[in-house]
């Protein structure tokens, strides 16, 4: 038998590296990454941190405990460009500074962001200081929400909600039932709609509800993904989600809310 050694070529670098924390009870926010980066020289990476119920602030802070270890995993040994942390209130529960320090434990000098950092970034560069707020949330959590907002200047015109206290049930709701009820929210006092919740499945009806309520309407995935898309400096154009990618201002050189710790 004849034996043939060649020599290897090795790449020079690499597609952005998304590594993306997600609850173990969440059925749609891998699937919406999925979505807007398909055909995108973009890799992401995903792993699952254990969720607690029901959702409490309590339970939230418990499921933070697991942060480094999850990231520890996403491609062990390997740098990732930026971590999206998949919860919404979790990351309002925890602190974006302890789910920051608690990924670079893991892999140092990474960037990362969260749904609510995000959704700020995204309402500052849009210039929208009036939200009408949507959750699936309980009175515990939907109240942190809305002081987190109010921290950052944002105003409050109204908020609906389900009253679901387990994530497993939120991941089940029906995406036209969502869409007919979002559908009917009075927005004329507001400047958008900001839809909270990554297990929430918005991200594929959100330009229908733009054209129907005649707003913007950010939710968790869509602002998150926006987000890390920033975060790794991608500038090509994003269709189908949203007025937020295309408004080419959010690729900009903003400055990131999450500075401050």
């Amino acid at each position: 038998m004849k034996l043939t050694k060649i020599k290897p070529k090795f790449a020079k670098k690499h597609n952005p590296r998304i590594g993306l924390i997600t609850l173990s009870s969440d059925f749609s926010i891998e699937k919406d990454f999925n979505n807007v980066i398909f055909g995108k020289d973009i890799d992401l990476y995903t792993n699952r941190i254990k969720s607690y119920n029901p959702l409490k602030n309590e339970t939230l802070k418990k499921m933070a405990d697991n942060i480094s270890q999850v990231t520890r995993n996403i491609l062990p040994d390997q740098k990732l460009d930026c971590v999206a942390y998949g919860c919404t209130s979790g990351t309002i529960a925890s602190g974006y500074k302890s789910i920051y320090e608690k990924v670079n434990l893991a892999k140092p000098n990474t960037k990362v962001t969260t749904p609510i950092t995000a959704a700020v970034n995204a309402l500052k560069t849009l210039k929208i200081n009036k939200l009408s707020i949507f959750t699936p949330y309980t009175d515990e959590i939907n109240k942190s929400v809305v002081n987190y907002f109010k921290k950052e200047n944002i105003e409050i015109d109204e908020l609906s909600y389900f009253n679901i206290s387990s994530d497993l049930d939120i991941g089940k709701i029906d995406p036209n039932y969502l869409f007919e009820v979002l559908s009917k929210k009075d927005l004329s006092l507001s400047n958008a709609l900001f839809v909270s919740c990554t297990a929430l499945p918005v991200l594929s009806i959100i330009k229908d509800l733009e054209n129907k309520l005649g707003k913007i309407v950010l939710s968790s995935n869509q602002t998150l993904i926006w987000d890390t898309l920033r975060q790794i400096d991608y500038k090509n154009k994003v269709d189908g989600f949203g007025q937020l990618f295309n408004n080419w201002l959010c690729f900009s050189q903003i400055k990131n809310i999450e500075k401050d710790f």
